[in-house]
């Protein structure tokens, strides 16, 4: 390393170290605080950020931007659906087929360890339980409603998005605000993305495209970046998501390299999430439809 290298580190180093409005430092015995936007500035007292501000707030913006890009388009280790509480396995993004939401525990059970647990109390003869917390079956709707609704008075995040789901679907939208915002304060991914719909639909709560854009974590905007969210999302198993990379493919705007890529990393998230139970429940569900159908068919 040149001695020209060395010495521009060291003056970073200092420089970080110092306040950049009085230039007191921390070897003064004062602890500096962080900029509130960006890492680039270290303030001694609230006084120096503020006579500090004018000339640091294009530079902050700009770290800032960047900051919420690195975190916007990092690759997360793992789906917001989770694993399955049971087998550990990593749930599948197609909630609909694949997941097995209990009233009694709110927990999300992948379709073959509910599966497994019909076969096993059925070749026991015994009464059917819950998978997970091991509660009684409700024999009846409303048994069920009481104990979901029990998980919804605990600020369940999953029960809270639910019960927004079926506000919405009743075209509740005010009902559908007070419970997904609920479910968004507790961390709930898909409670933010149903809240930007309604934010900017105009939908049970006043129009805000801001408000919306917040709750989808500041969308893409344009191909270029989405392919970038795209890319994360197949990465993660979601095959809409592939689907929109190969057209992009075909028209150009996505390199053979990033879509090979996403194909062989989709491909393994969809063996991880695979297990006997889990296909003996798929066989059974479809042998399930085809002999509803067919009685469709004939009635």
């Amino acid at each position: 390393m040149s001695t020209e290298n060395i010495a521009a580190e060291a003056n970073v180093e200092v420089a970080e170290s110092c306040c950049p409005s009085c230039g007191r430092s921390e070897l003064d015995n004062i602890k500096l605080m962080d900029c509130d936007a960006c890492d680039l500035v270290h303030y001694c007292s609230d006084r120096c950020k503020e006579d500090h501000r004018r000339q640091h707030e294009a530079m902050c913006k700009e770290r800032a931007a960047e900051l919420r890009d690195e975190i916007l388009f990092k690759q997360p280790e793992s789906s917001h659906r989770g694993d399955c509480p049971i087998c550990f396995l990593p749930h599948t993004l197609d909630r609909e087929t694949s997941l097995i939401m209990n009233a009694c525990c709110s927990k999300m059970v992948c379709n073959g360890c509910s599966h497994a647990n019909k076969v096993r109390k059925r070749e026991a003869r015994l009464q059917e339980t819950c998978p997970f917390c091991r509660h009684s079956t409700p024999k009846t709707q409303d048994e069920a409603n009481v104990s979901f609704k029990k998980r919804v008075a605990a600020n369940d995040p999953d029960a809270l998005c639910v019960m927004g789901t079926e506000h919405f679907v009743k075209e509740d939208y005010v009902g559908a605000f007070e419970y997904w915002t609920k479910a968004a304060e507790l961390g709930d991914a898909v409670a933010h993305y149903e809240l930007s719909w309604l934010y900017q639909n105009g939908n049970g709560v006043e129009k805000d495209e801001k408000k919306g854009l917040y709750h989808l974590v500041e969308a893409a905007i344009g191909f270029e970046r989405a392919a970038k969210h795209f890319i994360i999302a197949a990465n993660l198993g979601h095959d809409d998501s592939l689907q929109q990379l190969k057209e992009g493919y075909k028209c150009g705007v996505v390199s053979k390299e990033d879509f090979a890529a996403a194909l062989r990393a989709h491909q393994a998230v969809v063996d991880a999430t695979k297990s006997p139970q889990r296909d003996a429940a798929e066989a059974t569900e479809k042998i399930r439809a085809y002999r509803q159908q067919t009685f469709d068919g004939n009635t």
